[in-house]
């Protein structure tokens, strides 16, 4: 029986992002081995039936003493349970989960990162300052003959290539996380449905900066000032592990305006989606967005910016939804302004959309691909 150890820098991630994959891989009879800190998703996973493994790490972290002990931890961690493959998620647990597989002789590495995320793509010093070491970490640990880096969208696979941070021949292309389609469905309404009803538009992510959420709520107070009756809705919460977060302030700030309606963390998407008309991700740079892509299989226009990852799921300006430039909330009211205005194109770039989530995006096809790569290192 081989043994796999899917690592991640939050519980969550795991559960709502690779519980397909694990449980694809039990399946198969693999045993699977969940690994991140602490958190409240740590008993859902092991309800599912699965070996938690809780390690003491902050995302946050810059402290050399924390970080030596996560990768004190590890080493301890793999070289007791022997693991035939390490694969981690995002950046920090691709690199730790890459070095400390070496140094415990684990025989096949698989890192996967979806989006670069704070340390590439934010302005500030800290990110700054971060990238060299970031940068020199990924060359160190992530080229060996036993390794394998997957990323998500073409962009970021000539940035790794171009900037030397991984051989070509290493890397692999797989759009996502994927999606279930069959719980993830269309609703059925048609124009009649919607033409007596307020457009109700949704932005869910994490509440971070860089997804684009001060654009967001500026296109709202725009078009609000065009007396538009537009629902603007912001489902997520602040991500406090992460630099670029939203503090709390500037929400109940929007919220006490009038120009956006927050609804906090939600658990059932599905019926969420059912409750709005269209999805919106004005987003400075994205992996594949996982939540961009669960609405339009729901059969919802999506409205997106024109960057590496969102341009993965909206490929053709209005024909499968809409991209914008980013940073640019006139146009990004403009797009929702269309929407507003022509219920037919609503409902024709919403089943556009759910095409091209069961063409290219259904979890079966990513969990294929990703096995597929696991057998490239090993028999499975």
């Amino acid at each position: 029986m081989k043994k796999i150890i899917l690592f991640a820098n939050t519980d969550w991630y795991i559960y709502n992002f690779r519980l397909s994959l694990a449980r694809a891989l039990r399946d198969k009879g693999c045993e699977v081995l969940l690994v991140s800190p602490p958190g409240q998703y740590g008993k859902l996973l092991e309800k599912e039936g699965f070996r938690w493994y809780s390690i003491d790490m902050d995302r946050r972290s810059l402290n050399p003493l924390d970080e030596l002990s996560v990768i004190r931890q590890l080493i301890v961690l793999f070289c007791s349970e022997k693991p035939d493959i390490v694969h981690g998620f995002t950046i920090k647990c691709a690199v730790y989960g890459a070095l400390c597989a070496s140094l415990s002789g684990v025989k096949a590495i698989v890192g996967a990162v979806a989006g670069l995320g704070y340390v590439f793509t934010s302005r500030d010093i800290k990110a700054r300052l971060l990238r060299p070491v970031v940068r020199a970490l990924l060359r160190g640990v992530l080229n060996g003959n036993r390794t394998r880096l997957i990323l998500q969208n073409p962009d970021d696979l000539e940035m790794f290539v171009e900037a030397r941070l991984v051989e070509k021949e290493r890397i692999r292309l797989i759009k996502g996380s994927g999606v279930d389609c069959e719980r993830f469905q269309p609703l059925g309404r048609t124009a009649d449905d919607e033409l007596h009803q307020p457009m109700v538009v949704l932005f869910a992510a994490r509440l971070l900066w860089d997804k684009g959420i001060k654009e967001y709520v500026d296109a709202a107070r725009l078009l609000r000032d065009e007396n538009r009756e537009i629902r603007f809705l912001i489902a997520g919460e602040p991500d406090s592990g992460n630099p670029a977060a939203v503090g709390m302030d500037a929400l109940e700030r929007w919220v006490d305006e009038g120009i956006v309606e927050w609804v906090g963390h939600v658990d059932d998407m599905p019926k969420l989606f059912a409750q709005v008309d269209a999805m919106v991700l004005p987003s400075y740079r994205e992996g594949l967005p996982k939540t961009l892509i669960e609405a339009g299989a729901c059969g919802l226009p999506l409205v997106t910016t024109d960057v590496p990852g969102c341009r993965e799921v909206v490929t053709h300006n209005g024909v499968d939804g809409f991209k914008v430039p980013v940073r640019d909330y006139r146009a990004l009211a403009a797009a929702i302004r269309s929407l507003d205005d022509d219920s037919n194109l609503r409902l024709k770039l919403g089943a556009r959309a759910r095409e091209r989530a069961l063409e290219e995006f259904d979890e079966r096809i990513v969990i294929d691909k990703t096995i597929s790569v696991y057998r490239e290192l090993i028999e499975l």
